[in-house]
């Protein structure tokens, strides 16, 4: 499982997290949606294609882009971790 970091532009409210959330959820690989308003930011964990979500979320009317891409911190250790980051 890997987890997809992206940009959210347009989000302002609580109603657009819901929005948000819902554009994604339903998409084949997504296992976890996670919105940060305040950042701008949605994390996305599971085996979806990043331009599929992107192409959802620009139909729900939110421009967004990939900032990271990476795997997913499990027990306090990503695998394949570099060992320096703050995941340890």
């Amino acid at each position: 499982m890997k987890r997809i970091d992206l940009r959210v532009e347009g989000m302002t409210c609580g109603s657009c997290v819901k929005h948000v959330s819902a554009a994604l959820t339903p998409i084949t690989g997504v296992t976890e949606v996670s919105v940060d308003l305040s950042a701008g930011r949605v994390h996305v964990g599971g085996d979806a294609d990043a331009q599929v979500l992107i192409s959802a979320l620009r139909e729900a009317g939110y421009p967004a882009s990939v900032e990271t891409t990476g795997p997913v911190v499990e027990s306090g250790k990503a695998r394949g971790c570099c060992g320096s980051c703050s995941c340890h």
